[in-house]
């Protein structure tokens, strides 16, 4: 039986790959050689040329969201512009709650 698919991210080139899961295997990238980050099986690439996108992916994996399905519920919620990004980064700091915490929440309270 094939193994499922999941997703590697290359932030410099802003390219995504679907391969197979090997925690054991170094990935890197086909065009740079730098190395893939692991971002999960419900990941989707945002476009190559939108920026603000690619900068808040960088956000999330850096703070180390990733994109793996929760049953049948897929990932939950990911911030998706900077916009909402600052307004996570001031929710934890204002809380004191962990970064990666607050930029996961569906809803700030």
């Amino acid at each position: 039986m094939a193994h499922a698919k999941t997703s590697y991210v290359c932030l410099p080139c802003r390219a995504s790959y679907k391969q197979p899961y090997d925690p054991e295997r170094r990935r890197v990238c086909p065009q740079c050689a730098q190395p893939l980050v692991h971002v999960g099986s419900a990941f989707a690439a945002p476009r190559r040329r939108d920026d603000d996108a690619w900068r808040t992916l960088s956000v999330l994996l850096h703070a180390g969201v990733r994109f793996h399905k929760s049953c049948c519920g897929g990932p939950g919620y990911r911030p998706r512009t900077v916009r909402e990004v600052r307004e996570r980064m001031a929710y934890a700091r204002r809380t004191g709650r962990p970064f990666a915490e607050a930029l996961v929440l569906r809803q700030l309270p």
